[in-house]
């Protein structure tokens, strides 16, 4: 027991020391920039850096080069007369998004409901008037024996306000050629400022013939959009509710 307690101690003790290192580690550094400009990243190979990874994404087949000596139309030109809008798997072209919608719906309902009924039995083969009074005060009405009253009123009013504005540019990519011609485009933007990351998404199908001449095309051409903008980070975490606060509003019945 006693040994195990001891290999804890010394668990805790290291990671408290590795912390302590790197809180000393960044402390020196930003002690050592006090006065100096932030310097400037060197430019590297991306291939030389740890961690890299070769991108893989949906490239068209190969297609064979015919070359002609000496002549103006070559198979590998990519400029001349033609046609540089995007069409095949793996083109790139620019998706504009300019949301600006408003909502402002207002309903109201009012209703009032009224009702009497007044019932009674003066005379039932002479009993009603005979044996009504031994059973009842002396001051009964055998002519008003029932009388009823009902009154209902409900009233309902409701606003519902909403205002949307998004206006950006974002790069897609071409990742598959439907059968009727159509295209699945795809395109992600990632934006981090200090330690707040913006992220942009956008899926959907277009057509080619809704792409202009600029090899640009506006949202509300994209069918089945998915469009997301948001972001994460120490602002972000700021913002949302406590795990504990969304677990109570959750179960919570009142």
């Amino acid at each position: 027991m006693e040994q195990m307690n001891t290999t804890k101690v010394y668990k805790s003790a290291a990671c408290l020391t590795a912390m302590l290192l790197l809180t000393g580690c960044g402390m020196q550094e930003r002690l050592a920039a006090i006065g100096h400009p932030p310097e400037m990243t060197r430019i590297e190979n991306p291939y030389a850096q740890p961690g890299y990874k070769p991108v893989s994404l949906p490239m068209p087949p190969q297609e064979a080069v015919n070359s002609q000596p000496n002549s103006l139309w070559q198979a590998t030109r990519q400029t001349f007369f033609k046609d540089q809008r995007a069409h095949k798997v793996g083109d790139i072209l620019t998706v504009m998004i300019d949301i600006n919608d408003t909502a402002d719906l207002k309903n109201k309902t009012e209703r009032t409901r009224d009702g009497t009924e007044t019932e009674g039995l003066p005379n039932f083969l002479g009993i009603a008037e005979s044996q009504l009074g031994k059973v009842l005060p002396n001051a009964v009405d055998p002519a008003k024996l029932v009388g009823m009253n009902s009154t209902s009123t409900s009233t309902g009013d409701g606003k519902i306000g909403r205002s949307e504005a998004i206006k950006l540019k974002l790069a897609a990519m071409v990742m598959q050629l439907l059968p009727n011609g159509n295209f699945v485009i795809q395109g992600r933007q990632q934006v981090r400022v200090n330690f707040e990351l913006r992220d942009l998404q956008l899926q959907g199908v277009i057509r080619p013939e809704d792409i202009l001449n600029n090899n640009s095309i506006s949202y509300e051409k994209i069918a089945e959009a998915r469009i997301t903008y948001g972001g994460k980070g120490n602002v972000s975490d700021i913002q949302q509710p406590r795990y504990g606060q969304q677990f109570f509003d959750a179960v919570s019945p009142f």
